[in-house]
């Protein structure tokens, strides 16, 4: 009988991959780099059956335990998310993905396990497949079966659809239908100071957004405009979203961290006496953070601040200080405007996205560490930035969360899973330049969490 493998045994493959034969030849390089992507999709695979039998356990231990089924699922994406170093949102897809492949997709699921298909492979289909009861999924999955190694992601992903429309037609349109309702407006950084505004609509309204665009284009390209016709586009759209006559008459408020030799230029830390040659100070080129965004250079950062002739708007800057040592946002400044809710301003600013690690998802809920209820305080120190399936996470039970101070006067967040699973999480540097610089912080004491 072969012996089962032990987590301890799979750390053992980290070395010997990092002494993978290298003195080989180009077909047995080509044959290496096949393997290793065949053992991706089964490795796949094992977390998807891992992760069935970690929420069959959890849910069976709280069904025990008297827990309400409407709460037993609670957390155990989370779980999932912090054990694969990913947000909960990826967790809950993991999870998703590992119920239908176990349940409805034996053979797609094979086909994983066998390394012939890759987990996104496998995804695409399993998408395909949410419009259709059990029967049809199986059918889908049959009928697929032999096919997938040889096709494309997307030669997968519209064999998958036509499937499930020709096996369930009215619920593959009620799903289209249903699509208009997850319409949204999303934000994400772009390089060099720009960032990427996207609308997912239903089909017609993009259409005609993007047609009138066009048409905007078209009209001042032929007036003579010296704009290209994507830059009218871009403006036209800042201009009749915001109400405002031009793109550069647009309001701006702006939270913007930044050290005062980025805000003077100058190369000598303020009033410390220490040469921006010194690893650890920072220099007129130390990168600023705008609030909501990231990084920005520390010129475009001083252009902001001074307001330069023919701005054609009121730009509001709202100063934020940080702390000398760790780098993290410590308070607002006092002498500038007054907000409300200025905890929770200080709270986004510091932790910036939501805190759990590797989530990294916009800060929607600020959060007690210490639960308020059991007696903790409702200050700064006892607050973390999450958003809103972290938070949510958090209250399942078998969760704990606690806060202590290292050394240097850095808050550090423990939290425990179910599991016994312990993850630590500080607040970034508010300045990306910020990591890596050395700092007297010691090492973290035990931790407290119960």
């Amino acid at each position: 009988m072969t012996q089962a493998t032990s987590s301890a045994e799979l750390a053992g493959w980290f070395d010997r991959l990092a002494r993978l034969d290298a003195h080989v030849d180009d077909a047995e390089r080509v044959r290496q780099l096949g393997v290793l992507e065949a053992l991706k999709g089964a490795i796949a695979a094992t977390q998807a059956r891992i992760a069935i039998d970690l929420e069959t356990s959890q849910t069976t231990a709280l069904a025990a335990a008297g827990v309400p089924a409407r709460r037993r699922s609670e957390g155990i994406a989370a779980q999932i998310g912090l054990a694969r170093r990913e947000s909960p949102v990826h967790g809950a897809r993991h999870l998703g993905l590992a119920r239908l492949l176990t349940s409805h997709l034996p053979h797609t699921l094979a086909a994983l396990t066998e390394g012939r298909i890759s987990e996104w492979r496998a995804t695409v289909v399993a998408r395909a497949s949410v419009t259709l009861d059990d029967e049809g999924r199986h059918t889908l999955d049959e009928r697929l079966a032999g096919h997938l190694d040889t096709m494309s992601d997307r030669q997968a992903e519209a064999a998958a659809r036509a499937l499930a429309y020709e096996l369930d037609p009215r619920a593959y349109v009620d799903r289209l239908s249903h699509a208009a309702s997850e319409r949204r407006v999303t934000m994400r950084p772009a390089p060099d100071t720009m960032a990427y505004l996207t609308a997912l609509l239903p089909a017609k309204e993009a259409v005609a957004v993007f047609a009138a665009l066009h048409s905007a284009a078209a009209s001042a390209r032929s007036a003579g405009d010296e704009r290209s016709s994507d830059q009218v586009k871009a403006d036209t759209l800042v201009e009749r979203v915001t109400g405002q006559a031009t793109a550069a008459a647009v309001p701006i408020e702006i939270g913007l961290i930044m050290t005062d030799t980025t805000l003077l230029g100058s190369t000598v830390a303020a009033g410390a006496g220490v040469a921006a040659k010194d690893a650890a100070a920072p220099s007129e080129h130390t990168a600023a953070h705008l609030v909501g965004y990231g990084p920005v250079p520390a010129s475009q950062a001083r252009r902001w601040l001074a307001d330069p002739a023919g701005r054609q708007a009121q730009l509001w800057v709202r100063r934020l200080l940080t702390d000398p040592v760790t780098d993290i946002v410590a308070t607002l400044d006092p002498t500038r405007r007054r907000f409300p809710a200025a905890i929770r301003d200080l709270v986004v600013a510091r932790d910036q996205w939501c805190r759990s690690p590797w989530c990294g998802a916009p800060i929607r809920h600020t959060d007690h560490v210490s639960r308020w209820a059991g007696g903790g305080e409702t200050t700064p120190d006892n607050a973390q930035g999450l958003c809103e399936r972290c938070n949510q996470a958090k209250e399942a039970p078998g969760w704990s969360t606690a806060v202590f101070t290292d050394p240097v006067g850095q808050s550090v967040v423990v939290t425990r899973t179910p599991t016994g699973a312990v993850y630590r999480s500080t607040a970034p540097p508010a300045l990306p330049g910020w990591v890596g610089r050395p700092t007297a912080r010691a090492d973290s004491p035990e931790d407290r969490a119960g």
